[in-house]
């Protein structure tokens, strides 16, 4: 049966590509936003649907048959205010996903600190590509893939897994809605202190969702991570475990970082092997690639035909995303911002880029990112950088003095390791610091999960006006 869809904040990263599918499931869609701006925009335009600009309870005149809420949505939207008067069915993305998209589905769920976007792009690609048609919903811009989003025909449903809260009225993470009947698990660091308070409270996140899978499905899971490994033991389905280091199920023979890629050996299952070739660089993609392909072949997809595959992805945007080389400098965007990320995305542009100096400029943007706890990681993460930039915690305001990242401090430690660091007042300031040290055959990556006021391209732009 067709429904009447209201979206309020249909813009969001998550809501728009889920926008687009109920639309091709044939419901109408309408909603409501903010101003939008391009990925976003441009994918409801083309969809056709145009969204309200600010949101007005007029707007939902006549009255849905569904509303779905953003997760960023306060009770207090005018919106919200006047569904609620009405009485209206309501739902969160996540919950709004799982009932007309994964019904009936064998969703692979992946989920995890670090890397599951990368991990969710590279299995939905797989599997793509080896002919099965499968759903998808990646929350960021696959290339290569025609959109990050599809409905498919295939069992599978692919889907990230968010660990971040649904909505008002929806406190969990997102995750426990996706119904895994497979599920990898990348890895659990304490993140999104502005949701758990503690990382027992995360923990026992995962530990529900290990549980949500059922006993003929699998868990795959990266055996790097101890904290993953005891999780794993609490799955009532078979686990697999892949990674770089030994006792893992799935790991790679002579593994290489060169400036195209990886490179590693996989057994095929039958006796022999198959060498794996990736374009992305960096431990952290191989043991993504790895994710991808225990789930390809435990599935039963051909061990030549997901290598042949592996080896034609090409990347997600914003994750070590080459945007273009002038002036002789090279510069790369990543969404990098949690230490273990940074240091992973340095690490992976140092086996890159060898004997190039590299020059990290960092807005610390989530409300963890800047919370002095992570101080310490923080200066080991950055020790693979040549000169390091700081931008100004994002959310200083939010957070107390104690709780706050000390920049100036990270700075006296990065130049005690014999790193080039320095605090900037601005972004502005960023990008003049930038300009003033960067020199012919540098690398420059711009690290945030937000916007960084566009400095990847400024930065660019401005490095072609030279």
């Amino acid at each position: 049966m067709s429904l009447d869809v209201y979206m309020i904040a249909i813009g969001g990263t998550g809501m728009a590509p889920l926008a687009c599918l109920l639309q091709e499931l044939g419901h109408r869609v309408r909603g409501s936003d903010a101003p939008l701006y391009p990925p976003m925009s441009t994918l409801l335009a083309e969809a056709g649907i145009t969204p309200h600009r600010g949101y007005d309870p007029a707007h939902l005149e006549p009255a849905p048959d569904l509303v779905i809420v953003g997760n960023a949505v306060p009770r207090s939207n005018p919106e919200v205010e006047r569904a609620e008067e009405l009485g209206l069915e309501r739902a969160s993305m996540p919950q709004a996903l799982s009932r007309f998209l994964l019904e009936g589905r064998r969703p692979l769920v992946v989920a995890g600190t670090h890397g599951k976007t990368t991990t969710t792009a590279l299995a939905s690609w797989v599997y793509a590509n080896c002919g099965e048609d499968p759903g998808y919903l990646i929350g960021g811009v696959p290339q290569g893939l025609e959109r990050s989003f599809a409905v498919g025909s295939g069992p599978r449903f692919v889907v990230e897994g968010d660990e971040y809260n649904a909505a008002y009225f929806d406190r969990g993470p997102k995750f426990l809605h996706y119904r895994p009947q497979a599920l990898i698990l990348t890895s659990v660091e304490y993140d999104h202190a502005d949701l758990y308070p503690s990382p027992e409270a995360l923990d026992e996140a995962y530990r529900r969702l290990i549980a949500l899978v059922p006993e003929d499905g699998v868990v795959v899971a990266c055996g790097d991570h101890p904290a993953v490994r005891a999780m794993a033991a609490g799955a009532r389905s078979k686990v697999i475990f892949y990674g770089l280091e030994e006792g893992n199920d799935v790991r790679p023979a002579s593994l290489e970082h060169g400036p195209r890629g990886s490179r590693f050996v996989l057994p095929d299952g039958a006796g022999g092997s198959v060498a794996v070739e990736l374009q992305l660089a960096g431990d952290h993609n191989v043991q993504n690639a790895l994710a991808a392909w225990a789930a390809a072949r435990h599935d039963g997809l051909a061990p030549a035909a997901v290598a042949a595959a592996l080896a034609g992805f090409a990347g997600v945007k914003r994750r070590l995303e080459v945007l273009g080389t002038a002036a002789g400098v090279t510069v790369v965007d990543d969404f990098a911002h949690h230490p273990t990320a940074v240091g992973a995305s340095l690490r992976a542009l140092a086996a890159r880029y060898p004997g190039r100096r590299l020059l990290a400029l960092f807005e610390p943007r989530s409300l963890t990112a800047g919370r002095a706890f992570l101080q310490p990681a923080y200066r080991r993460a950055f020790a693979a950088a040549t000169a390091v930039r700081l931008a100004p915690i994002f959310h200083r305001r939010r957070l107390a003095d104690d709780e706050r990242l000390d920049l100036e401090a990270l700075v006296e430690e990065l130049g005690r390791d014999g790193v080039d660091a320095a605090c900037c007042p601005s972004t502005g300031a960023v990008l003049d610091a930038a300009l003033a040290w960067l020199r012919p055959g540098d690398v420059a990556v711009t690290m945030s999960s937000g916007s960084f006021d566009d400095l990847p391209r400024r930065l660019l732009a401005a490095l072609r006006r030279r």
